[in-house]
């Protein structure tokens, strides 16, 4: 009997082991028959794609997409992507298309497209009591842009206009900026005068901002929206495209355009012809090619450099300064110092960022130039090097032994000599290490500087990769911060091998 019930306690086993295999099969092959349709957007493009107050993606391109999955039974994933990496995305399959309100125009060559389906213009907007009526009146401004947009392209690209071209020779400089949030909150704040930008957008903001700021009559380009698939990828858009063409027959699409309040912008027609293009390759040759990003970097690179000496030549004197009212003797100044330290220690470096730069406007009402941009990025990097440097001498400063002071005791020296003299040597000692790391930390930090559009060599890294459509920018970025980090080791070894004479 004992035999029966092991071999049917095995049976059961068996058949049940066989039961989940079954029925995880079944499962994969009905899920795989569902295709994921994953769309490519920036998230703050609203009208087009954004977060609604719900934290639900919304908009109406995302609408489209969702009309078309469910027509073709596909599931639709909606994929944020940072704009300037879009290109990246759709190469390695991450996403299957560009899908936001993605300008056409001067990209003919880049993608495989639908035929377009929204009429779009670039406006300028700036604010209503800026006093500029017409677009001659941003002569010695500032006008802010988004990276690699239609934008920037109908002001600087080699098709743009003359007229174009020569209104941003007018300009006091064109600002790259990652968002249009970061862009309006620019144009509050005075730091930029104006911003170029599609029309739908803009009309949207106008309204959500509260009517603070205008648009100007006259219009700067006209384009078409597409949705763009990788070049080559005919047979995704061959089934996106004729979808869209039944919601256009069946009144679908102008529904979805009411609902988003663009339906006198819809272009799509079922008589336009595709623009097919193939592959071609580049006609440089890897060494030129990297030789020629290389030099477009250089500007960049000059920038983080002056962030990274600025930062270590204010925020290392200020990190001795604090750690003597951290270790002080009055109880409020020591817990004035704590609270400083924890708040920018605990805290992004990105927020402390944007709270430098737009904190004179939002919180006192001061305007702030442009050329503030800089500063605030360089007091904002002290600030915060300077709390964690602080933490780094008190350590340093308490792991010298008791006997240390005693000894300056008997020899005379007063407090400002033994610290010199005999503490702060063998501080220095101590925190050599601790300070290698911050220091290496610091030159990779600088690419937090586009947090306030301040273009430094990361920021430039992704302009360029996105303009040129390759990931080689930001290979050529990452081997100049290794090899500058490299030296930067490499002289603190240097510095810590001296002073081991302190032992």
């Amino acid at each position: 009997m004992k035999l029966k019930k092991i071999s049917l306690s095995r049976i059961t086993v068996i058949l049940f082991i066989v039961y989940v295999l079954i029925s995880g099969f079944t499962f994969y092959c009905a899920a795989d028959n569902s295709k994921t349709f994953t769309v490519g957007f920036d998230a703050e493009f609203p009208p087009y794609g954004y977060k609604d107050e719900s934290g639900e993606y919304v908009g109406f391109d995302l609408d489209l997409a969702e009309e078309v999955c469910n027509r073709k039974g596909w599931i639709l994933k909606k994929q944020p992507i940072d704009w300037n990496s879009k290109d990246m995305e759709l190469k390695t399959g991450a996403i299957d298309c560009i899908w936001n309100g993605f300008t056409m125009n001067g990209r003919e060559d880049k993608y495989t497209w639908t035929t377009p389906y929204v009429d779009n213009s670039q406006v300028v907007i700036v604010k209503k009591d800026s006093g500029i009526d017409d677009l001659s009146g941003l002569a010695g401004k500032t006008v802010a842009v988004q990276s690699d947009s239609s934008a920037l392209a109908a002001l600087t690209d080699d098709d743009a206009t003359e007229e174009n071209k020569n209104l941003a020779a007018s300009f006091k400089e064109l600002q790259q900026v990652g968002d249009y949030n970061s862009a309006f909150l620019n144009l509050e704040s005075g730091a930029i005068d104006a911003i170029c930008m599609d029309i739908g957008v803009a009309n949207y903001e106008i309204k959500l901002r509260g009517n603070l700021f205008v648009m100007l009559d006259k219009h700067i380009s006209s384009e078409e929206y597409g949705i763009g698939f990788l070049l080559g990828n005919t047979e995704l858009r061959d089934e996106v495209q004729e979808t869209l063409w039944e919601m256009l027959g069946d009144g679908t699409f102008i529904r979805i355009a009411e609902k988003w309040g663009l339906e006198s912008s819809v272009c799509l027609s079922s008589e336009d012809s595709y623009i097919d293009n193939t592959v071609t390759e580049n006609s440089q040759s890897l060494v030129e090619r990297f030789l020629s990003i290389s030099k477009q970097l250089m500007g960049g690179l000059t920038a983080s450099l002056a962030i990274f000496f600025l930062t270590l030549l204010f925020s290392m004197p200020l990190g001795l300064l604090i750690t003597s009212g951290r270790m002080s003797k009055l109880t409020p100044l020591r817990w004035i110092i704590k609270i400083y330290i924890s708040i920018l220690r605990g805290t992004p470096l990105m927020l402390q960022l944007l709270v430098v730069f737009f904190g004179p406007y939002f919180i006192f009402g001061i305007n702030t130039p442009a050329s503030y941009r800089f500063y605030a990025v360089i007091i904002g990097f002290t600030l915060n090097y300077a709390a964690y440097f602080a933490e780094i001498y008190r350590s340093g400063i308490q792991a010298v032994p008791k006997e240390q002071y005693e000894a300056a005791d008997i020899l005379g020296y007063n407090r400002r000599q033994r610290f010199f003299k005999i503490i702060f040597p063998q501080m220095v000692k101590n925190i050599i290490p601790s300070v290698t790391n911050e220091v290496i930390t610091l030159v990779k930090d600088t690419s937090l500087a586009f947090a306030i559009s301040y273009t430094e060599m990361f920021t430039l890294a992704k302009q360029v990769a996105a303009a040129e459509t390759t990931i080689m920018p930001l290979f050529i970025a990452g081997i100049f911060y290794y090899i500058f980090n490299f030296v930067v080791a490499f002289v603190m070894e240097y510095i810590e091998k001296k002073l081991n004479y302190f032992r």
